[in-house]
């Protein structure tokens, strides 16, 4: 059947993918009400798609028993929600509250500890679902990424949107999760489409109604618009899109510099970024909440090399290497403190990660009792240059040939086969989580 372009009445079924040609509520052909229409449906063809409730969803997925119940993937009730579902959503629990205000909230909650390489496996999987439609995908996180589908309806024989539905469905029924998908014709208002409708959201942004959508909407849906930014337009009297619209680019400018910019631009629905499918990490890291707060080196430094093997594992199987090493820390009263070193050459050495993550930490055991630890490396690159002889630490050679023995037994055996005397006994009061930032 023929699609006709711009006709508000020929959409098509999110279950079946039959076309609709008429304005009927439900699909002529299943009867499904999930009916997507729009003018602009069948000419836009750039997307954002947002796994739903990703970690508790792989969880639930995972356990059947868990479907109808409220889950929370997090690390222990001194760590914080890193997902929760939407069943526990309604009861107000958010990602990043401190997990004793999420089981105040819903004391009745599935705490589940995060399984990052499990969730990374599923990730990897619906990426590459996601290159199978398009050459022209950017990563955002591990459960959400941009496409641009120009160009693919001869290779596809349909339309990009009728793609995506397809893609929804296929994720769903093969994946067993389920995912949003926001359309438009630039990556800002994509992005703000995909989170109109979750979960399983199909939702459309054309560019003749973006003015007239976005002066309805407050500031903060502008990316880069924050508490403490949103707290400075407020002072100002500004609070949606609408009353920026009205502002004089000069004048945004003078009062916010590039910031102001950006709201001109984007208040208007104006994004010319593209989809750059290499958009590559910047960092990588590994951090630990500790159900008590700890202040020794005694107790901090087992912690500390074990999260530098985290990394390096990480680097070492990316074939990638990290300049600048950055020690992260939080304090008992959530102050965050950030401390870093780069490096003579790259590295994706433990050793040499630990090392220095070691000086750093020396010089923050001053008494002050720690909830947060972090260790990661930044300024990446390949791997060809990484950790050169040392000609003035005579033993960085030997240690380095005893990790490159340990990292053979533990691909043989597992991670537990060899310890160091850093780590044995190490993880009775911590909850790990790796971070791969890419923005």
């Amino acid at each position: 059947m023929a699609i006709v372009v711009n006709n508000p009445e020929h959409g098509f079924c999110r279950d079946c993918l039959s076309v609709q040609t008429s304005a009927a509520p439900r699909c002529v052909k299943c009867g499904s009400p999930r009916i997507v229409r729009h003018e602009e449906l069948y000419v836009l063809h750039l997307a954002h798609i947002d796994c739903d409730a990703f970690y508790a969803a792989v969880e639930k997925r995972d356990n059947p028993a868990l479907k109808d119940r409220p889950v929370i993937v997090g690390g222990g009730k001194r760590g914080v929600v890193s997902t929760a579902c939407y069943i526990a959503r309604i009861h107000g629990v958010r990602s990043a509250m401190p997990m004793f205000k999420a089981l105040e909230a819903c004391p009745e909650a599935v705490v589940i500890k995060p399984d990052m390489e499990k969730y990374v496996r599923v990730g990897r999987e619906v990426r590459a679902m996601m290159q199978a439609l398009t050459p022209l995908v950017e990563p955002i996180s591990i459960d959400e990424a941009f496409l641009d589908l120009s160009g693919t309806q001869r290779l596809h024989g349909r339309p990009p949107a009728l793609v995506l539905g397809d893609f929804a469905r296929r994720v769903e029924r093969d994946v067993g999760i389920t995912v949003s998908v926001g359309l438009s014709y630039c990556k800002f208002l994509a992005k703000v489409a995909s989170d109109l409708r979750k979960p399983r959201g199909f939702a459309v942004i054309g560019q003749a109604e973006a003015v007239g959508f976005l002066a309805q909407q407050p500031v903060t849906l502008i990316w880069g618009v924050g508490k403490a930014f949103a707290a400075t337009l407020e002072r100002d009297g500004i609070r949606t899109i609408g009353q920026i619209q009205k502002m004089d680019e000069a004048d945004l400018l003078r009062r916010y510099g590039t910031m102001g910019t950006r709201l001109y631009r984007l208040s208007r629905g104006d994004d010319v970024r593209q989809v750059h499918p290499d958009h590559d990490a910047k960092s990588v890291s590994a951090e630990t909440t500790f159900d008590s707060d700890l202040a020794t080196m005694d107790d901090l430094v087992p912690v500390l090399r074990a999260l530098s093997e985290k990394v390096s594992a990480r680097l070492k199987r990316a074939h990638i290497a990290g300049r600048t090493v950055v020690l992260k820390l939080k304090t008992q009263d959530f102050k965050l403190r950030t401390r870093n070193r780069q490096l003579a050459d790259p590295t994706r050495l433990a050793d040499r990660i630990f090392q220095t993550g070691l000086q750093l930490l020396a010089r923050e055991t001053d008494g002050t009792r720690y909830r947060l630890l972090g260790i990661g490396v930044g300024d990446l690159s390949d791997d060809g240059r990484a950790d050169p002889p040392d000609l003035v630490d005579e033993g960085s050679r030997k240690r380095a040939m005893a990790e490159g023995a340990m990292d053979v037994l533990r691909e043989k055996f597992g991670r537990a086969a060899v310890e160091t005397g850093y780590t044995f006994g190490k993880g009775r009061n911590a909850h790990p989580r790796d971070d791969v930032d890419r923005d």
